[in-house]
């Protein structure tokens, strides 16, 4: 069996999103179980100069759909920073996004493969093609920063565990 760029893409995606959904409610749950404001979750950081948990799950977003978008208009930037956004605010972003993800057909996706992008940061311009762009940038950014809003979460007390990381895995059958 081969592999589609929508095989290595939305499917991925879609999984993981489906697992951040998850622990985001599990955030929830424990701060209303510990009488703790959920605010206080979003702007937690594992170390000072790292990021909160705000662009921890904003980035989840940009680099799932909008990695989609990007390679489908032919440039890529960084995401808005989603300061705007509270716990609730950042569920739905999740949400939605697995959603408009869960959107697109197969053949959209696959007939990507090939095409000419652009990441621009600033002055820089990256040149790839769609999937090398999503394999070598947005799939490694995508699970980074999963895992840091998963492990933002587990430092503040919220009972995760691997399990709670994969999502719902494609079996067979």
């Amino acid at each position: 069996m081969a592999l589609s760029l929508y095989d290595i893409s939305v499917a991925n995606y879609v999984q993981t999103l489906g697992a951040v959904a998850g622990f985001l409610d599990k955030g929830a749950a424990h701060c209303a179980s510990e009488g703790m404001d959920p605010g206080e979750l979003v702007e937690t950081r594992l170390v000072a100069d790292m990021m909160p948990l705000r662009f921890q799950i904003v980035s989840v977003a940009h680099h799932s759909l909008g990695a989609l978008k990007g390679a489908q208009a032919g440039v890529f930037k960084p995401p808005a920073s989603g300061d705007e956004l509270d716990y609730a605010g950042l569920q739905a972003l999740v949400s939605e996004t697995s959603q408009q993800l869960q959107d697109y057909d197969r053949a959209t996706v696959d007939a990507l493969e090939g095409k000419d992008m652009v990441f621009e940061l600033g002055a820089n311009k990256l040149p790839f093609v769609a999937e090398n762009f999503i394999l070598s940038f947005s799939l490694p950014n995508f699970y980074f920063h999963a895992t840091t809003a998963y492990d933002i979460l587990r430092h503040k007390g919220v009972p995760l565990g691997k399990r709670d990381f994969m999502g719902q895995m494609r079996m067979k059958g």
